[in-house]
């Protein structure tokens, strides 16, 4: 009954009207925006290292554009990149990675005008600069009301539903490399989680900055080797991506629907472009200007999607570790690797061990132990975001905000425990809801305000 409820709920909040908002928002920004994901470029990546200004009394108020990329960053890297692209080529075929490819790039754009948004209507707090959707909705759209609930709505999507992915996705890796029993799973990220995120805001941007880059870079490299051991492989495989995004073949003809779809899900769901998420990091950050921080913010899901994702697919393509099954029956259409049926995260250890046998379940365990830790501190980070915006410059709720904030401390510990324990396919489709619900709010706000991001940049532009 709880599947069945949960189904037709994702069914609601990801009917294909919200595919098409998404890619169209990315391409009326990009539009707007001159393409500034491709023209600035350069800029992009210059952007990283702008030290955090300092206020009148020298003091650093925020975290560092860096800093802030790499919390955003490690929000993006998890558990989609590595299991996520599995189930999309399962349930999409091939061509879901050209979708993929797509939703990131016109992405770049959405997160270039939701980060440089929220660097507008940031606003000072005790730990540092906070906002996002929910300051920019209310203070530019003029809707405080709209604000509040997409704060409740981030906190039920990031603070509950989305932990339980990643915590899910690292205890099957787990269960299926060292025979680790999920529950010992849950608990060891639980525990390391909380050493953490009891720092706050400072401790997790330290860390992040620390793991993120090196984790990224580290697994994109093993990927490159193993992509290289089967480079004979690499132009079918291209070629098999083009053709199947639109569903020139037979097999791909008939999932093409479903091709689309999971391509953009978990395109959507790993690089969170539009969602709201990197604009809470975003303005954190205390930069010279508020369209540099979203130059920052864009490069992230080129990392994310282009380079990480991207690893994964080929990896998987190129070894020839998948199936392609229907999405509503679970009947195999293709069966590339028979013996691996479902098992989502097991095409991408098959994929090593195809080069480097017996360290593929190993390899992948920890890369996803790594992506889903910091990925969870990143959740983190977004919901106490948004209950600080709940209760910020309301007299007497400070006491009341420190106490939601240890009481959603434990919360999380505790559905990071529940997501390790429950069936995967359930706990995808609560994940779904959670990035679903609030991308709808927040890209149609940003349809809205965008000509103030647009003014940002040609003004950045000007004194470049």
């Amino acid at each position: 009954m709880f599947e069945k409820i949960v189904s037709i709920v994702n069914d609601i909040v990801w009917n294909p009207l919200l595919v098409v908002l998404l890619v169209g928002a990315g391409l009326y920004f990009s539009i707007r925006t001159r393409f500034v994901q491709v023209r600035r470029f350069g800029l992009m990546i210059r952007s990283l290292f702008a030290k955090a200004e300092k206020d009148e009394s020298g003091n650093k108020h925020g975290i560092s554009s860096f800093q802030a990329f790499c919390i955003a960053l490690s929000g993006r890297v998890g558990t989609g990149n590595i299991v996520g692209v599995a189930t999309a080529i399962a349930l999409g075929g091939p061509g879901a990675v050209f979708w993929m490819w797509i939703i990131a790039f016109f992405g770049a754009s959405t997160a270039f005008v939701e980060s440089t948004l929220a660097q507008l209507y940031k606003f000072k707090h005790s730990t540092g600069f906070r906002g996002g959707p929910s300051s920019y909705i209310e203070h530019g759209l003029g809707k405080p009301g709209l604000g509040v609930l997409f704060s409740i709505l981030a906190i039920v999507g990031y603070g509950i539903l989305l932990p339980t992915v990643q915590a899910n996705g690292v205890a099957g890796a787990l269960t299926n490399s060292f025979e680790l029993p999920s529950l010992a799973a849950g608990l060891g990220m639980a525990f390391l989680l909380a050493l953490v995120i009891i720092g706050g805001v400072k401790s997790i941007s330290r860390v992040a900055s620390v793991i993120t880059p090196f984790m990224a870079l580290g697994y994109i490299v093993f990927s490159i080797i193993i992509i290289f051991q089967h480079i004979d492989a690499v132009p079918a495989v291209l070629k098999s991506i083009v053709v199947g995004a639109f569903g020139i073949k037979p097999v791909a003809g008939g999932i093409l629907g479903s091709t689309i779809m999971m391509g953009v899900k978990r395109g959507i769901f790993s690089n969170e472009a539009g969602q709201g998420s990197g604009a809470m990091v975003s303005a954190a950050a205390a930069v010279s200007h508020p369209a540099r921080q979203g130059l920052a913010q864009a490069f992230s899901v080129y990392v994310d999607t282009l380079l990480v994702c991207t690893a994964t697919a080929l990896m998987i393509l190129c070894s020839g570790t998948y199936n392609i099954l229907d999405a509503k029956t679970g009947e195999m259409l293709v069966a590339r690797a028979p013996e691996l049926g479902a098992n989502y995260v097991g095409f991408t250890q098959a994929a090593v061990d195809s080069a480097f046998t017996g360290f593929g379940s190993a390899f992948v365990s920890i890369a996803l132990l790594f992506f889903a830790f910091t990925t969870v501190m990143a959740y983190y980070f977004y919901t106490e975001s948004s209950i600080i915006y709940l209760f910020s410059g309301r007299n007497g709720s400070v006491k009341t905000e420190r106490t939601l904030i240890w009481c959603y401390r434990f919360l999380l510990l505790a559905m990071v425990i529940f997501g390790s324990l429950r069936e995967a396919n359930v706990v995808w489709q609560l994940g779904d809801i959670g990035v679903g619900l609030t991308a709808w709010i927040n890209v149609l706000s940003l349809l809205i305000l965008c000509p103030h991001a647009i003014k940002a940049l040609k003004e950045y532009e000007s004194r470049d």
